[in-house]
């Protein structure tokens, strides 16, 4: 099964494309606002509105064998405690290995923002170099997942 933490993932599309290519069940969760899919491996989730409850709900559920597509840091952290495998919109996958060091740059940078008021900035573009990375990693995140 793949989870998508959909209220910020810029790669729903592809992600459905590569389920269904994989013939991977795929369950999008949101607070609302996605249109659902004809997809019969796709499951529309809403989640009631507040702040991580897609995430809390994702988190309960997912298990080793499960691949989970978020920025979210921390519940990437719990996904990967539950077993799972972890996917950024990027392509990056998030393990045991590295996910300690995403969750210290994480809280560094909420200081640093906290800190000065007026920063200005954010991440670079999504581009096309990196819907490529995500496809990659999502079909190699399953492939692994099914060893699992």
């Amino acid at each position: 099964m793949i989870y998508v933490d959909a209220d910020a993932c810029p790669v729903k599309a592809e992600a459905e494309t590569v389920a269904t290519r994989n013939r991977t069940r795929i369950a999008f969760v949101s607070n609302g606002g996605l249109r659902p899919s004809p997809n019969p491996l796709v499951e529309m989730v809403y989640v009631d509105s507040g702040p991580d409850v897609a995430d809390m709900w994702i988190a309960e559920r997912c298990t080793t064998g499960d691949v989970v597509v978020t920025n979210d840091i921390p519940l990437a952290a719990k996904c990967i405690e539950a077993g799972a495998r972890v996917v950024r919109p990027n392509g990056e996958a998030l393990t045991q290995a590295n996910i300690g060091q995403q969750l210290a740059t994480r809280d560094l940078m909420t200081d640093l923002r906290a800190a000065d008021p007026f920063r200005q900035g954010g991440g670079r573009p999504f581009s096309k170099a990196d819907r490529s990375r995500f496809l990659d990693g999502l079909d190699r995140a399953l492939r692994f997942a099914a060893q699992d």
